[in-house]
C-alpha cells in the first residue's frame, strides 16, 4: 500500500516556513513526501512590498513566531520588509528550487529551509536570481546553481508543470491558501488537516497515519 504526502507551499510564505518543522520530521519519518511549489507569489500572484503589506507581513509573522517558535529577525524586518525596492515575488526562488529538484531531489527539502533561512533569519534578497545562485553554490549544488543562473527550456517547462500539478491538486479539494498537505493513498486523496502542523508535528503526523 502505497502512501504519498503531498505539501504545497510557496517558498515566500511566512506559514509555510512555520510548518517547515513538521515538515522536515515527517521527512525525517519516511514519509514519501512531495514538494509542489503552488507559485502563489510567483508570476501574476507577485506584488509590491509597500508600507501596508508590510506592516501587515510583519504582524502575521510575530503571530507565527509565538505559535511555532520559528524566528523571524530584525535583519528580516529591516532589510526585507523595509526595502522598497524588492517584491514580494517567489519566482526566482521556485524556480531554484526546481532546479534542485532536477539536480539533486534528495536535497531540495534542505533547500526550502536554507532559503527560507536566509530570508526570514539571514535577511537576504531571495527575490534575486544572483542570491539564490550564489546560495546554491554555498551548498555545493553547482549544476542547479548554473542552470538558475541560464535557464534553460527544459528547466522552465519542469517549473511551469509542477506549479500546474500544485494548483490542479489546489483546485480539486477547493483549497486557497497553503501550506495544504494532501494524502494519496491508493489512488484516493485526502485533505489534512495543518493547524497541528504550527504546534504539534507527533499530532500532524498521527493524522497523516490516520488519514
Amino acid at each position: 500500500m502505497r502512501t504519498t504526502l503531498y505539501y504545497v507551499f510557496d517558498p515566500l510564505c511566512g506559514w509555510c516556513y512555520g510548518a517547515s518543522g513538521t515538515v522536515s520530521a515527517a521527512a525525517a519519518a519516511g514519509i514519501d513526501l512531495r514538494l509542489l511549489p503552488g507559485g502563489l507569489f510567483a508570476g501574476p500572484g507577485a506584488r509590491p512590498m509597500d508600507d501596508a503589506f508590510a506592516a501587515y507581513a510583519w504582524a502575521n509573522d510575530q503571530r507565527i513566531e509565538r505559535l511555532t517558535g520559528r524566528p523571524f529577525s530584525e535583519l528580516y524586518r529591516t532589510r526585507v520588509l523595509a526595502d522598497r525596492q524588492q517584491k514580494l515575488d517567489s519566482g526566482p526562488a521556485t524556480l531554484a528550487l526546481t532546479a534542485v529538484a532536477l539536480t539533486a531531489p534528495d536535497r531540495e527539502l534542505e533547500v526550502l529551509g536554507a532559503i527560507q533561512q536566509a530570508r526570514y533569519v539571514d535577511g537576504r534578497d531571495v527575490t534575486r536570481t544572483p542570491t539564490l545562485v550564489d546560495l546554491l553554490a554555498e551548498k555545493g549544488l553547482v549544476e542547479a546553481s548554473a542552470r538558475l543562473r541560464q535557464p534553460d527550456a527544459a528547466l522552465l517547462v519542469a517549473n511551469d508543470a509542477r506549479i500546474a500539478h500544485a494548483q490542479a491538486l489546489l483546485q480539486a479539494f477547493d483549497a486557497r491558501g497553503v501550506p495544504t498537505f494532501i494524502v494519496e493513498r491508493d489512488g484516493r486523496r485526502q485533505v489534512l488537516q495543518t493547524s497541528a502542523a504550527y504546534s504539534d508535528p507527533r499530532a500532524f503526523l498521527d493524522q497523516f497515519a490516520a488519514a
